[in-house]
């Protein structure tokens, strides 16, 4: 077994965020392409590229394809001083549990379900775990808390039964020191 490293976590530096960024997006990118070039070879071959279900949802993956790149590049993006200096590497793609996680993620499921549906058109039905990943997160992070919160009213009896408890502690200790 493996002890655990000791000290601090390392951070990274604003420079090697830029280059694992640009790794992660040269990736990304590759990705997309190559699963969209296999997909077209494939209902080219196969002659079902132009019904309309299947314009339709391509349509609908580059659409997805674009958006999430675009995106992961604006958020990406470093800035430079004047002189030629990196100042700001951007936010770091590779971050757990930031956006960009879940930009990923979308990029992945779609490209899934692109390539499976050389299989079957049935498996595009896969794309909707995003839809339904969104709403988890929005639930854990933002919903439940808000809709589970208790009311002023209810929180105050316990503080009020703590007090009234810590009160008769006190009291029972003072009856013992004068007997």
């Amino acid at each position: 077994m493996v002890a655990p490293p000791k000290g601090k976590t390392g951070t990274k530096g604003q420079k090697q965020i830029l280059e694992e960024n640009d790794a992660t997006l040269k990736f990304y990118r590759n990705m997309i392409g190559a699963v969209s070039a296999i997909y077209i070879v494939f209902n080219l071959a196969f002659g079902n590229i132009f019904s309309l279900t299947n314009i339709f949802l391509y349509a609908l993956v580059v659409i997805s394809h674009g958006g999430s790149y675009k995106f992961m590049a604006y958020m990406s993006t470093a800035k430079y001083s004047e002189s030629g200096k990196l100042l700001d590497a951007g936010t770091d793609l590779n971050m757990e549990g930031g956006l960009a996680e879940y930009t990923k993620d979308l990029i992945i499921l779609t490209s899934g379900c692109q390539l499976l549906s050389i299989i079957s058109n049935y498996f595009w039905l896969l794309w909707l775990l995003a839809p339904g990943q969104a709403f988890w997160v929005a639930w854990k992070n933002f919903l439940g808390p808000y809709f589970m919160q208790r009311s002023p009213e209810e929180a105050s009896p316990e503080i009020n039964e703590k007090k009234q408890k810590k009160l008769e502690r006190r009291k029972k200790r003072q009856q013992n020191v004068r007997y």
